[in-house]
């Protein structure tokens, strides 16, 4: 009778708890949404972060709040959600520095296996852009006036993927003498353009258009094989003299490991579905993105092949 008893105790625990683990899943959200974006306000994770948020909030009757916290390449705000409660209401906004930051950066509290993706739904290439007053008229003449006298070069802070393509460029191509200053987003990075404060600035292109299409810099250089029609003036590299040089950064959310399968799916079918609205890709095509589809195996794939071949160019570049 006792052994009865037990096993039916276990077969009544095994079915509440495969009843409870969909009942959840559909229960969610049961409370506000936080986007914790890993960089500052009018950064390309920002914008990105607040087009999903407003239109995710509707979709699922909740409230969607977007709070900026960046610092330390985007490091700060992505401890902050690794260590958050895996319930899916904290969420992580971040780009291409989270897998740069896996293999460059020792002792950030935290490692990418402490996060997992949801999504990772826009590219976007780098351009290099310097004030209207500088001399130079084109990137050719730019990296000329370098060969003679260093500067300076903003980008939205070490280890994003702007300033490793940057490095990568000056040390390694041109073969200048750049001082790297760092920013805690794209935002300040390019007011201090716009301010002359910095001699150039290299940045992913939908943080830089507005300015470009004003006047307010002007783009000499964008780190891809054909123009986008978004800024159709600015040259590639290859145009420039320079082929061969790729570089950009996407946009992804991620949440703490442990958040469960049926949460991380329902936010992956919610946000690409937000992705795959006309209004949206409209909205990003024309600042200069490129919209990505991925689902959680696709996007989990996809991060965490972007931590190898970065490893493996650190490797190699270390032997």
């Amino acid at each position: 009778m006792l052994r009865f008893r037990a096993a039916l105790c276990f077969l009544l625990a095994a079915t509440i708890s495969a009843l409870a683990r969909p009942a959840s899943a559909q229960s969610y959200p049961t409370q506000t949404i936080t986007f914790q974006v890993a960089f500052a306000a009018g950064g390309i994770a920002d914008v990105v972060a607040r087009l999903v948020g407003q239109k995710l909030s509707e979709r699922l009757g909740h409230t969607v709040v977007v709070e900026n916290r960046g610092g330390a390449g985007g490091n700060l705000a992505a401890k902050a959600v690794s260590g958050a409660a895996p319930d899916g209401h904290t969420i992580l906004a971040t780009t291409t520095s989270l897998a740069v930051n896996e293999t460059a950066t020792k002792n950030k509290g935290f490692s990418a296996e402490d996060l997992r993706a949801i999504a990772i739904v826009a590219f976007s290439r780098d351009v290099l852009a310097i004030h209207p007053s500088n001399p130079a008229k084109d990137l050719r003449g730019f990296i000329q006036n370098g060969k003679a006298k260093s500067f300076t070069y903003g980008s939205a802070g070490v280890g994003t993927g702007p300033h490793i393509g940057a490095e990568y460029f000056f040390r390694e191509v041109a073969k200048v003498q750049a001082l790297h200053v760092p920013f805690t987003g794209g935002a300040p990075a390019v007011a201090a353009a716009v301010g002359n404060h910095v001699d150039a600035l290299v940045l992913t292109l939908p943080t830089v258009v507005p300015s470009i299409t004003q006047g307010l810099i002007r783009g000499i250089g964008l780190a891809s094989a054909t123009r986008n029609s978004a800024v159709p003036d600015v040259p590639t590299y290859g145009e420039m003299g320079f082929p061969n040089i790729y570089s950009g950064s996407w946009v992804g959310f991620f949440a703490p490991a442990k958040t469960s399968d049926a949460v991380v799916a329902k936010l992956n079918a919610e946000i690409n579905a937000i992705m795959q609205e006309p209004e949206a890709q409209q909205k990003l095509k024309i600042i200069g993105f490129d919209v990505m589809i991925k689902g959680v195996a696709e996007a989990s794939n996809y991060f965490k092949s972007e931590i190898a071949t970065l490893l493996q160019e650190r490797n190699r570049h270390v032997g």
